[in-house]
């Protein structure tokens, strides 16, 4: 029932998704969609702590409602980078 209720929102666009932007490397992820706000937040820390380990530095977090085309931008890998599959599968935790 909660993988309908995600997919309704997601497609309507008002799913809500963790925005986790970083400086080194250039790249912005997207994780979800989650049915509310606060179930995105509660998850934030492990996105940001794995992000951490692979070096990333600056990272800033937003979590908002978002449609996103792509998972992953990076500056320094194009426009799609591989992580997108890694993080379409771990982004939605049941």
């Amino acid at each position: 029932m909660k993988e309908v209720l995600i997919s309704i929102l997601q497609s309507l666009g008002r799913a809500w998704w963790v925005e986790i932007v970083t400086e080194s490397p250039r790249c912005t992820y997207y994780f979800g969609p989650f049915i509310s706000a606060k179930e995105a937040q509660e998850t934030k820390d492990g996105y940001i702590e794995d992000l951490q380990n692979e070096g990333a530095q600056g990272i800033n977090f937003v979590v908002k409602r978002c449609k996103p085309n792509n998972l992953t931008l990076c500056e320094d890998l194009g426009e799609r980078s591989d992580r997108e599959t890694k993080h379409s599968l771990s982004g939605q935790l049941s």
